[in-house]
């Protein structure tokens, strides 16, 4: 093998001088200047991109009595060097020094033409031989075709209305499956070559700035993508590894600016009079609860928008910032550095507030602070992940709340689920059973649905799901919210003190006025938006 051209390193003065490139040289490291009659060295380039090279700026120059010589333009850079090990799995690291324009010249020729020739060769006999080994496999995260792959899927799925994208090869069957969540529901939107699954999740991990080489664990990042007509959005990536050496993808598209009123979530009158009353007031504890995906950030964007005046300080922890608003001082959390909801509690405090809104009250010392603040003269909105507003006051006291404090601070527990609307191309209105009727009643609670005045007849219809092409055939477009609304009386505040159960709190709440998830869902099955087999899918699960 010919080894390339060396210059050896001079007196002392030059080394700490460096060369006139700029390139520093250090003590007893050998300088290397690019020599194209370098062979390739194709053994240590298995499983390393030319971009990912190009980008990070280092490459293998050779192997020799067991140890591997590497080009840097810095051997002192420490992380670079534990990188670089980890990639080639060995210590036994020669670092040669090169300027960075040489070590790009080394890396485009490596992966020049004769090279790529070679790999296909070696890809086409591997396949003859039943061998589908990745590292021949010369479709690469800058190809053209997977560069307007990915931007096509984003681009459908923000057309399809989607809240989701999700990138799933599968291993059996040998394809990539991409799936787009709309209105809540999964549904496939196409099936790509297998060939494609790693440069489409490098093409994504490079545009949301995450780690190409890091295939073992999940990451986390962002991407800040621009439409074609000129829309500005943000889609939340996670990837994980999976059964058989492939990463599925998960990317959400985060609604980025919406700000809805409080009129246009579609609460019950009396419901959205009762939750206003309970913003108006100066200071206490308001909570939005529900599961993932409920419609929480909206909600509580909403209620800020009514609270934002110019007289008043509003200080957001958010994680992430999904909604952002003129007047209101949002932080994104950072849980790598330590910045998590209770490190910014005890700031906001400090920055003097009136209202605070936390993203989410995760653990006894954000709650505890959250409470506290709200009894110090601010009004502090958060979120917590329950199932409906009586279990709150329960999870809450589990966390070894103070039940004093958190009962003279609370204001009101609001709980909601999103469901699927009907869609208004395709519903059809039917007649109703009696069995029907009679179930629902029961469901709504049969001296509750009594005030509504509302009796079963012959020729009573009530709006069903069909499907056309409008909503994909599901039957359903769109989501709306439905609520349920606790507010804290002195009757519910003394139950928090004695630390009842959560059928006694729900007991003393209902019979107080109180509107539970299910007859919310029930007053629009008969208000004809949605259908009942929609809202026990909801209420039920």
């Amino acid at each position: 093998m010919r080894h390339p051209v060396v210059r050896q390193n001079g007196d002392e003065t030059e080394s700490e001088a460096g060369r006139s490139d700029g390139t520093q040289k250090s003590a007893h490291v050998r300088s290397v200047s690019f020599d194209e009659r370098v062979p390739v060295p194709r053994s240590l380039l298995v499983n390393l991109k030319h971009e990912y090279l190009h980008r990070e700026g280092w490459v293998p120059l050779e192997r020799r009595e067991g140890r591997v010589s590497v080009l840097v333009d810095d051997p002192d850079d420490l992380p670079r060097r534990d990188s670089i090990e980890n990639l080639l799995k060995t210590k036994q690291i020669e670092y040669c020094l090169a300027s960075r324009e040489d070590i790009l010249k080394f890396i485009d020729h490596f992966y020049g033409t004769a090279y790529l020739k070679e790999a296909s060769r070696t890809k086409e006999n591997a396949a003859e031989n039943g061998d589908r080994r990745d590292e021949f496999v010369d479709i690469t995260e800058t190809d053209g075709t997977i560069v307007r792959l990915v931007n096509e899927i984003i681009n459908e799925a923000c057309l399809r209305r989607a809240s989701d994208i999700h990138i799933e090869p599968d291993v059996r069957d040998r394809e990539v499956i991409v799936r787009f969540r709309v209105d809540g529901e999964c549904f496939p939107y196409r099936s790509l070559p297998y060939d494609y699954r790693a440069a489409i999740v490098s093409r994504i991990k490079i545009l949301s700035n995450l780690d190409i080489t890091e295939r073992r664990l999940p990451q986390d990042g962002k991407i800040r993508y621009t439409r074609p007509n000129g829309e500005d959005i943000e889609l939340r990536v996670a990837t994980m590894p999976t059964h058989g050496y492939v990463e599925d993808v998960v990317l959400r598209i985060l609604t980025r600016g919406k700000i809805m009123t409080l009129d246009e979530l579609g609460m019950p009158p009396d419901t959205l009079a009762l939750f206003i009353e309970q913003l108006d007031k100066p200071y206490g504890l308001i909570l939005i609860v529900g599961p993932t995906g409920s419609g929480k950030t909206t909600t509580a964007h909403a209620a800020l928008h009514r609270l934002n005046r110019p007289n008043t300080k509003i200080w957001t922890a958010e994680d992430p910032v999904e909604i952002t608003q003129k007047g209101i001082r949002q932080v994104q959390m950072h849980h790598k550095i330590g910045l998590d909801f209770g490190t910014a509690m005890r700031a906001f405090l400090r920055s003097d507030p009136d209202i605070i809104m936390v993203g989410e009250m995760r653990d006894y010392e954000t709650a505890k602070m959250g409470v506290e603040a709200s009894t110090t003269g601010h009004l502090v909105l958060s979120t917590l992940h329950t199932n409906n507003a009586p279990e709150t006051i329960v999870r809450l006291l589990d966390m070894k709340i103070d039940p004093f404090g958190f009962a003279d601070s609370l204001l009101c527990v609001l709980a909601q689920r999103l469901v699927r609307r009907l869609c208004v191309h395709c519903r059809e209105s039917l007649p109703i059973s009696r069995e029907e009727w009679d179930d629902m009643v029961r469901n709504y609670g049969e001296k509750a649905f009594a005030p509504l005045n509302m009796e079963y007849s012959a020729d009573r219809r009530i709006n069903r799901a069909r499907g056309c092409p409008e909503c994909n055939g599901t039957g359903y477009r769109g989501m709306m919210g439905i609520y349920e609304l606790l507010v804290a009386s002195d009757g519910i505040k003394q139950m928090i003190i004695s630390r009842k159960s959560i059928a006694s709190i729900r007991k003393t709440a209902t019979a107080e006025g109180m509107n539970t998830l299910l007859q919310s869902g029930i007053r629009k099955v008969l208000e004809g938006e949605t259908d009942f087999i929609e809202i026990l899918s909801v209420c039920l699960r």
